[in-house]
C-alpha cells in the first residue's frame, strides 16, 4: 500500500527564487521532448524513447545557448522528459487525451525530486542542487523549512515519486510512502451511502451529515468573493485602453486577494470532505455501498 502525504514549504526568497526556476526549467524539458515527438512524428518517424531524448537533451545542454539549463539538477529535465513520453505514450495508447504544451502562464509550476537524493529532518526538506558550495553556509539553502513538523517519517521508509508544486500562494511538497497492506478484515456491519444535495450524504445506520456549501460560513465567504469578483471586472473596464487591459497595483491585489479567498474556500470543503470519509472509515464496516447514479445500481 502506498500512502502520500502533502506539507506545505516555507522557503525564503533566494529559495522562492530557485524553486520558480526549478520548474521553469522543467517546464522547458517538457516542452521541448513533446516537441520532438510531434516533429518526429510528423515526418513519419517512430516514437523516440525517453532514453534517447535524454541523451540527445544532454548534448543540447553543452551548446552556449542552453548553458543555464546546467544551473538545475539533471533529475529535475529528466523526469519531465519522462512524463512528456509517457502522456505522448499514453495517448497513442488510448488512455489520455493528447497532450498539450505547459504555458508559463496557466500550468501549475512543479517539478520531480530523486526519490534517493531528497532528505528529510522533523522541520526540513533538502532539495538536490540548490547551492553547490560545499560551505555550510551556503548548503543551508538546501534545507526548506515545512510548515508541518514530524509529518513526514525520516526512519526506515522509502520515498516515491517526490513532487514539489506551487499553487498559486504556496509551495507542497507530495511524497508517497510503502507501508504493509492491513491484513484485518472488518466484521462490523455494512454501510450504505445515499448522496444529496439538501444534505451531503446520509448513511443507512442513521448518521446524516450536512451539506457544507449550505453553511453560514461557507455562503458568507461566497457572497464575499461574488463581490471582489464584481469588483475586479468593474476596474477592468475601468482601466481598459483600446482593446487591451491595464493592470494597476490595486487590481494585482485585489487578484491575489481573490485567490486567497478561492483556496480558504476549497481548504474548506476538502477538510469537510476528509473529516467525513475518516468518520465513516474508522466505524470499519465490511462494505460500503453507494448509489450509482447513472445505472441506478450499488456497487
Amino acid at each position: 500500500m502506498i500512502k502520500t502525504i502533502r506539507v506545505m514549504l516555507i522557503p525564503n526568497n533566494k529559495q522562492k527564487t530557485k524553486l520558480f526556476q526549478y520548474a521553469n526549467t522543467a517546464r522547458f524539458a517538457y516542452n521541448w521532448a513533446l516537441g520532438r515527438e510531434q516533429d518526429n512524428y510528423k515526418n513519419g518517424g517512430k516514437f523516440i524513447s525517453d532514453g534517447d531524448l535524454r541523451k540527445e537533451f544532454t548534448q543540447l545542454k553543452k551548446t552556449e545557448e542552453y548553458a543555464w539549463l546546467n544551473k538545475v539538477s539533471n533529475n529535475v529535465t529528466k523526469q519531465a522528459i519522462k512524463d512528456a513520453c509517457e502522456a505522448y505514450r499514453d495517448f497513442f495508447n488510448g488512455y489520455t487525451r493528447f497532450p498539450r504544451f505547459k504555458s508559463k502562464k496557466h500550468s501549475m509550476p512543479k517539478f520531480y525530486q530523486d526519490n534517493v537524493k531528497i532528505q528529510f529532518t522533523d522541520t526540513h526538506v533538502k532539495v538536490e542542487g540548490f547551492a553547490a558550495s560545499k560551505k555550510k553556509n551556503k548548503q543551508k539553502l538546501n534545507w526548506i523549512r515545512l510548515a508541518e513538523h514530524g509529518r513526514i517519517p525520516i526512519a526506515n521508509v522509502k520515498y516515491m515519486n517526490p513532487r514539489i508544486k506551487y499553487d498559486g500562494l504556496n509551495w507542497w511538497i507530495t511524497i508517497g510512502m510503502e507501508y504493509e497492506d492491513s491484513s484485518a478484515l472488518p466484521s462490523n456491519e455494512g454501510i450504505g451511502i445515499d448522496l444529496g444535495i439538501k444534505d451531503l450524504a446520509i448513511c443507512s445506520n442513521g448518521h446524516k451529515y450536512q451539506n457544507i456549501n449550505k453553511t453560514q460560513k461557507v455562503k458568507k465567504l461566497e457572497k464575499r468573493k461574488r463581490r471582489l469578483q464584481r469588483s475586479i471586472s468593474r476596474r477592468y473596464e475601468k482601466n481598459k485602453k483600446g482593446e487591451n487591459y491595464c493592470k494597476t497595483s490595486n487590481l494585482i491585489k485585489s487578484e491575489q486577494e481573490l485567490l486567497k479567498l478561492n483556496h480558504r474556500l476549497t481548504n474548506l470543503r476538502q477538510n469537510y470532505l476528509r473529516q467525513t470519509t475518516s468518520e465513516i472509515i474508522k466505524r470499519e464496516p465490511s462494505f460500503i455501498c453507494m448509489e450509482e447514479y447513472s445505472d441506478n445500481y450499488c456497487r
